[in-house]
């Protein structure tokens, strides 16, 4: 059967590289104009995964997908983080100095914003997604325009890398999440495959009360890699607090887990799974 992954953007998009490292080659990805979509698509395929980024080194957490995953049911089967290089392309054949504008991702011209800054004749002009700005300039034959996007797209447009790196942060990363429904296979992992774990819990607002906590998960020899909190909408200064724990004993795991419910409320676990990859 073909794996089908549901990602947010187009062919050749981030999303799309990742969710290929991650499944292979052969998998098959399903471009999804918003997050949502991406995670109503994987929840009316029971077969199907999906790809969606939750954070980025220089950007920092992905607040709406925290909520997205959460609301979904889905189970985080694992995860990848990206190196985020860019480039700067346009159709064969010309130079920097015959382009005038530069079409991307605002976020892509952020990114870039100290090689563009060399190129004062350059107009930018932000678009909705990287892929799919060098995909409309390959389809519209648009000359005098070149995309910021990653190499493998231009190469997969069959466009020019006029200039390939011209990020200004060499150590951007982005961390992709892997989902599918529970009970698809590929969710079920042998316990002593696993090393992290997402979990979403409530406190009260007592003094002291997430100290407790980090207090029970340090004792038994849980690492907190991430911790986000969420203000629960409808209850004014209530948060909700998303933890990635990473540990090397499943018992001593799921004993934490259990030491730590009488101290929170609506605590779920979102996944539990393997450290992903780190791609340069």
């Amino acid at each position: 059967m073909n794996t089908e992954i549901a990602i947010q953007g187009s062919y050749g998009s981030f999303h799309d590289i990742a969710a290929h490292l991650y499944f292979g080659h052969d998998a098959t990805t399903i471009p999804c104009d918003t997050f949502k979509e991406s995670v109503d698509w994987v929840r009316a395929h029971p077969q199907g995964f999906g790809a969606i980024a939750i954070e980025n080194t220089i950007a920092g957490s992905l607040l709406q997908n925290h909520h997205l995953l959460k609301d979904s049911n889905l189970w985080i089967i694992g995860e990848h983080k990206l190196r985020i290089k860019q480039s700067l392309v346009a159709l064969p054949g010309q130079r920097i100095d015959d382009i005038g504008e530069v079409h991307s991702h605002y976020i892509a011209l952020l990114q870039c914003a100290d090689f563009l800054g060399q190129y004062p004749h350059l107009k930018l002009i932000e678009t909705d997604d990287t892929a799919k700005s060098a995909y409309e300039i390959a389809q519209q034959q648009q000359r005098g325009i070149a995309g910021i996007c990653h190499a493998d797209s231009a190469r997969k447009f069959g466009l020019q890398i006029l200039a390939e790196g011209i990020e200004t942060n060499k150590h951007n990363f982005t961390r992709f999440l892997m989902i599918a429904h529970k009970d698809n296979p590929a969710a079920t992992r042998a316990h002593d495959l696993c090393n992290k774990s997402s979990i979403v819990f409530a406190l009260p607002h007592e003094e002291g009360s997430l100290s407790k906590v980090l207090t029970i998960l340090s004792f038994y020899n849980i690492n907190l890699t991430k911790i986000q909190s969420l203000p629960i909408i409808g209850h004014e200064w209530e948060y909700q607090f998303y933890i990635d724990l990473k540990f090397h004993n499943y018992t001593r795991y799921t004993q934490a887990i259990d030491a730590i419910r009488p101290l929170v409320s609506d605590i779920k676990i979102l996944g539990e799974y393997a450290e992903g990859e780190q791609t340069i």
